[in-house]
């Protein structure tokens, strides 16, 4: 069996609040509720694989209140992976906090499912005000460019993509959201990204307030509950708490298995 070791990279933080993380108004929407950004690092004997690829320094640059620690190819440099040396990159979904770097894997194929990336592509995605802010034009132009060039597997629903690691339609998040299941030494483990962004979302069975459907939204707990070992092998999008979970290769890198 395949098996892989898997990091979690932080690259940024941004300061938030409890009514930008959980969906319905309560009594703490006003505390302070830190966000986390990751991209995350898979490697097996055979296979080098990063899941999502973070903000670009320029978009990163307009965020307010963005910390911005490292670019994710810099940070996959601490772990002496060069972007060349990646030979799949996972994308979840196409909102620009995860496909910001992408074009920076020039010899990498990108994994999409196929109703992600029709969404973005369809006069519904302009349409949407609440949505049509989370794409970034140029990173779906390169994504479209690298499939006419045969750089791109859409698939649809769930797939084995190399030995050891498939992906998962989930929705919910979005019309395409994916998450991950990988084979490492501790089990099977699930990189839920933004299928559940924080802990206590998946949890407290309480979502993130971004979404394309509510319904969609708990069944992607569902199904993350089902594809993985335990709720221990489930690792949240953007919850800072992951780097306390799992034990510290830096102050920004997680060890999730190895």
């Amino acid at each position: 069996m395949s098996r892989f070791r898997v990091y979690a990279i932080r690259f940024a933080e941004r300061d938030a609040f409890r009514g930008e993380h959980f969906h319905g108004y309560d009594a703490r929407a006003g505390e302070p509720h830190t966000t986390a950004y990751y991209i995350w690092l898979a490697i097996s004997d055979q296979h080098t694989v990063v899941i999502d690829t973070g903000i670009g320094p320029d978009r990163a640059a307009a965020i307010a209140g963005l910390r911005y620690r490292t670019t994710p190819v810099a940070a996959l440099a601490a772990l002496d992976v060069t972007a060349d040396a990646v030979d799949h990159v996972v994308l979840t979904h196409l909102h620009y906090d995860h496909t910001g770097t992408a074009r920076d894997f020039e010899n990498a194929t990108y994994v999409i499912q196929e109703t992600e990336i029709d969404y973005w592509t369809s006069p519904w995605a302009t349409r949407i005000l609440r949505e049509s802010w989370l794409i970034e034009d140029d990173d779906l132009a390169h994504l479209q460019s690298a499939e006419a060039h045969g750089r791109v597997v859409l698939t649809t629903g769930d797939a084995t993509i190399v030995p050891g690691l498939s992906v998962h339609l989930v929705g919910g998040h979005t019309e395409g959201m994916q998450v991950v299941r990988l084979q490492t030494a501790i089990g099977s483990i699930v990189l839920a990204s933004d299928a559940s962004h924080f802990y206590e979302n998946i949890e407290d069975d309480r979502p993130f307030p971004i979404l394309s459907t509510t319904t969609g939204t708990y069944a992607a707990f569902d199904r993350i509950k089902q594809i993985a070992d335990s709720p221990d092998h489930i690792v949240p999008g953007h919850d800072p708490l992951v780097l306390d979970r799992f034990p510290r290769l830096t102050p920004d890198i997680a060890i999730i298995a190895d």
